[in-house]
């Protein structure tokens, strides 16, 4: 280890979850093909031209001496058969790449850390994982509260490419000192397994008369792999030509601007006021899951580089682009929950919104609510009676729907349910009536 480069960075990051290759490779090659991808990804493909920003990339690797292990080697030869997916994803990191370096450089963090979405997320910003792990750093729900990412009704702060990279390059800052004394391939181990596998096996390398390096260590599969697949990914990008991959031709220049925002906007009227594409507006900013700027403390918004301006002096004219509200009239039998669960829609965000010291609501009160659709929806969906009931042994979703007449996704919808974690029985569940 003594040879390797005295810059490395120690970093630990617990929940990351990485994507198989042959995953990435598929879904690169599909979205590349799909006629509904994004902006970015619909560019023609062209060959690296002097001082793009694979050149800087080049420039700011700091960890080529392990490329020649053959592990590594093994998965050089895997990505030499598919060049077209490396090509793909490449193409899809077009709008983030200048910025993630950006950040690597002014941390004085390797620049193979640029190619980590390659491999956990394939440069898609809005990635889900059936595990839990979202957005281009596939961060946990757990790992994303615990480093102050927010996460509510409005946004989330795991597919803001912004906020994520930040945080999971605080994070991995953070636990440099505690574990690995500098050694960034342990780090990117435990990024993958977690800490605690990455300990234990260095614990049983050195038991065994071996270096704790991670080469010694007798990792999981997917762990074993992690860190050769990102060291190949470098080793081709330093050297495209030898290994026949054509990578596009990115300019070595901000793709987007970056817009204070000081209110809430609706990104559909700020893209028509602005004339900018919605498409482009919502791919830049997939952290505003709602399609609104947030009511207080939003992020900055997002935009093409060239439309700053315009943008700009669309956010000035606040009473065009307000979001969608609707106004409630509370009924008999009404509850804040019960509002909350038929609209999809935190308690604690309804109570922030209409300024309640509780969830005390009384007849004929109007309350504020936020909505997606247009207010007519609002005020014609789920208004029957309320009716609790309780999950028995062996329901599913579709079974407890077909017993009551109602749509699953209503069900879904008015309880605020993850489709990914199982009912359990004794579980109780609210459902209106037609």
């Amino acid at each position: 280890m003594s040879d390797r480069s005295s810059r490395r960075q120690a970093m630990s990051l617990a929940g990351g979850v990485i994507l198989t290759l042959t995953t990435l490779a598929g879904t690169a090659q599909a979205q590349s093909e799909s006629s509904t991808a994004p902006f970015w990804e619909a560019l023609l493909l062209e060959t690296v031209t002097q001082g793009d920003i694979w050149e800087r990339l080049r420039g700011n690797f700091q960890w080529q001496v392990d490329t020649q292990e053959p592990r590594v080697q093994e998965w050089i030869d895997y990505y030499r058969r598919l060049p077209g997916s490396v090509t793909a994803i490449a193409e899809q990191a077009r709008p983030w790449l200048y910025w993630v370096l950006s950040e690597l450089e002014r941390r004085d963090m390797p620049a193979e850390l640029a190619l980590l979405p390659f491999i956990e997320s394939a440069y898609d910003p809005a990635a889900r994982h059936p595990g839990g792990a979202t957005g281009m750093w596939q961060l946990m729900p757990g790992t994303s509260d615990a480093l102050g990412l927010r996460r509510d009704w409005w946004y989330d702060g795991r597919l803001d490419v912004i906020a994520s990279t930040k945080a999971a390059l605080d994070y991995l800052q953070q636990q440099a000192d505690r574990w690995y004394e500098g050694d960034l391939e342990l780090a990117l181990a435990a990024y993958n397994a977690g800490p605690g596998t990455v300990n234990q096996a260095r614990r049983k390398a050195v038991a065994r008369g071996e270096p704790g390096d991670y080469w010694h260590l007798d990792l999981p599969n997917q762990t074993m792999d992690y860190v050769p697949k990102l060291l190949a990914l470098s080793r081709l990008i330093a050297k495209p030509s030898r290994y026949g991959i054509a990578l596009p031709s990115i300019p070595d220049q901000a793709v987007f601007a970056r817009v204070a925002v000081d209110g809430q906007f609706d990104l559909a009227q700020v893209a028509d006021l602005a004339d900018v594409s919605l498409a482009r507006l919502k791919a830049l900013n997939p952290g505003l899951i709602r399609g609104t700027t947030l009511p207080e403390g939003s992020p900055d918004l997002l935009i093409p580089r060239a439309a700053k301006d315009s943008v700009t002096e669309a956010l000035l004219e606040q009473d065009q682009v307000t979001a969608r509200w609707a106004q409630y009239r509370v009924r008999r039998g009404d509850t804040l929950s019960g509002l909350a669960s038929r609209y999809s829609i935190p308690v604690s965000t309804l109570r922030h919104q209409n300024n309640l010291r509780s969830n005390m609501i009384r007849v004929g009160q109007m309350l504020r609510i936020p909505v997606d659709a247009n207010v007519d929806e609002l005020a014609s969906t789920g208004n029957g009676s309320p009716q609790t009931v309780q999950v028995r042994a062996g329901d599913s979703l579709s079974r407890i729907a077909a017993r009551h007449d109602v749509s699953t996704d209503d069900l879904i919808r008015w309880n605020q349910l993850d489709t990914e974690q199982y009912l359990q029985p004794g579980q109780r569940l609210t459902l209106y009536s037609q």
